[in-house]
């Protein structure tokens, strides 16, 4: 293969998470070219990491070029895994930048892009920034909005005033007190976790505190979630299939699936789908009540569970501007809008990464045309 110059090389956007792995791949023009998701269970080791590594370079071999850049954001330093997050950081950027070659950048926020040798001091910038990334390229692009990222385990919950991010929590910790992080997702989340009580043939009953069912099993039954993001063991190791999660969720009131009839169990599918929403409308009103610059801002919707940013925008009658139409994905094109939506902290660390380079040449360029020699 030829080398690529450093002028037309692609940038690889990394989101290393503790359960995926997203990738998206850009032209130094900042054209967002292709995306990818990997399940990746770090939580049961590295390797993991690295198998998904191996796959990226199969699908784009250019990525392997000494001239192909990379742009990294993670939140895979939380898992168990590690001792602690700063360890979590020390492994995760040694291991990608041992991998991914010495063009291996490391999104930090407000300290910019670090080099794997600053992250050991600058662990703290660089842990869980990936919501970070997206909302600062959101604001690139509309000046006040409300970013509402939903995945398979977590929901971000941004204020954009002014074409800049307003989050009053800067980590994990703080965004938990402030509401902006929501760890309830569309896929992993035990639905333990989403109710202690649930509506059940007119009545309210109790929860088993088990992981017998997560949410998959939900929204398998409303029809809701996309197979292609279905990629982990459902809570049994069992089937991903609509008999076997009906029965899932009987078992998290005490029943079976018997008890019922399958448009029961659909319909209390929908009472925990109404559960979760409210927990997030919850939420985005502690977020919004902030400013006054919020109160009529669109919701921009992220993730593969961003139909329930869709809702939420629906029940706060506000408009709703899908992340892939930001990224410039025709609306006709819905598989490519699915995974650009789902990838986007991927998608905005390759566009940031993609303006910051256009930017570096640009002054490059006008520092070469200032000392040049002028004719008399």
């Amino acid at each position: 293969m030829t080398a690529s110059t450093s002028a037309d090389a692609p940038v690889f956007g990394w989101d290393v998470g503790g359960a995926h792995v997203k990738v998206s791949m850009a032209t130094r023009a900042g054209v967002l070219a292709d995306v990818a998701q990997w399940a990746c269970p770090l939580w049961q080791g590295i390797a993991h990491l690295e198998r998904v590594i191996d796959a990226m370079f199969e699908r784009w071999p250019a990525a392997a070029d000494a001239a192909a850049r990379h742009a990294v954001t993670m939140t895979g330093e939380m898992v168990d895994l590690f001792a602690d997050r700063a360890e979590g950081v020390r492994t995760l950027t040694r291991t990608l930048a041992q991998r991914l070659g010495p063009r291996t950048m490391f999104f930090a926020g407000d300290a910019g892009w670090l080099a794997r040798s600053a992250c050991a001091d600058g662990w703290r910038k660089v842990a869980s920034a990936n919501w970070l990334a997206t909302a600062r390229w959101v604001a690139t692009c509309i000046p006040d909005a409300v970013l509402i990222d939903i995945g398979s385990t977590t929901t971000d919950i941004i204020p954009i005033v002014g074409g800049r991010v307003l989050a009053r929590g800067a980590n994990d910790a703080e965004r938990l007190v402030s509401g902006e992080l929501v760890y309830q997702g569309i896929v992993r989340t035990p639905l333990c976790g989403v109710a202690h009580r649930i509506a059940f043939r007119g009545e309210t009953t109790g929860v088993m505190n088990e992981w017998f069912a997560t949410t998959a099993d939900v929204y398998r039954l409303t029809g809701e979630l996309w197979p292609e993001h279905d990629q982990h063991p459902s809570a049994d190791n069992g089937p991903k299939t609509e008999a076997a999660s009906r029965a899932r969720i009987a078992r998290m009131i005490g029943r079976d699936a018997a008890d019922a009839s399958d448009s029961e169990w659909r319909r209390f599918a929908q009472n925990w789908r109404h559960e979760q929403l409210r927990a997030l409308e919850t939420n985005l009103a502690r977020v919004i009540a902030r400013d006054a610059a919020l109160a009529a801002a669109p919701i921009v919707g992220a993730g593969c569970g961003r139909f329930l940013a869709a809702a939420l925008a629906r029940q706060e009658a506000r408009s709703y501007i899908d992340f892939a139409r930001l990224a410039g994905v025709a609306d006709d094109d819905a598989t490519r809008a699915e995974w650009v939506s789902t990838c986007a902290p991927s998608v905005a660390v390759a566009l940031l990464a993609s303006m910051a380079a256009k930017g570096a040449a640009g002054n490059e360029a006008r520092s070469h045309a200032d000392a040049a020699p002028r004719a008399a």
